[in-house]
């Protein structure tokens, strides 16, 4: 019995080793999405800026986007918006926000105080289209291509390195498809 007592807690020191292990080298900023080769689910949603203007899944035909999940409420999504500033200006990109369980208010005066790098803000302030999208968090970014179908999810900051190892080339390869 005493040698049981022995290998119980060695079993487990083994196994902790062996997960935290597996886990090293691992790229943090890609989790996998049962969205990826699907179309944006389904949604009706307010225009963040006029709530009167009810948005569809419409936003993302014709053209390649990004969609970037952000809040106020975010401080990685505040370091990642002088990029996606750069992105939209600098690059043309065309970024449409996704505004995930905030304050309409709050988020107005964040975008009037930081500039505005989205082409549309979508207001999600319940966050079922997050929901849907399977977000954890923000910011999150979602290449979509010009028929609204989800090609890649990006969990965490998008910053130049981010854009030049990652996105752009993906961005460039659905915009030859068009």
């Amino acid at each position: 019995m005493r040698r049981l007592f022995l290998f119980v807690p060695l079993a487990l020191a083994v196994a902790l080793g062996w997960v935290l292990f597996a886990g090293i080298g691992k790229d943090t900023s890609y989790l996998e999405s049962a969205l990826i080769g699907k179309p944006v689910p389904e949604f009706q949603l307010a225009q963040l800026e006029n709530p009167e203007a009810t948005l569809g899944n419409e936003v993302f035909m014709g053209q390649v986007s990004l969609l970037n999940v952000w809040g106020t409420w975010c401080p990685a999504c505040r370091d990642e918006h002088p990029d996606l500033i750069w992105l939209a200006r600098e690059k043309g990109m065309p970024i449409i926000g996704l505004n995930y369980k905030d304050n309409r208010s709050a988020a107005l005066e964040w975008l009037e105080n930081l500039g505005d790098p989205y082409q549309i803000n979508l207001f999600d302030p319940q966050g079922k289209l997050g929901f849907d999208l399977g977000v954890y968090g923000a910011p999150e970014t979602y290449v979509i291509d010009s028929e609204g179908v989800v090609r890649y999810r990006h969990v965490g900051v998008v910053n130049e390195k981010v854009w030049e190892q990652t996105l752009e080339p993906l961005v460039r390869k659905y915009r030859e498809e068009i």
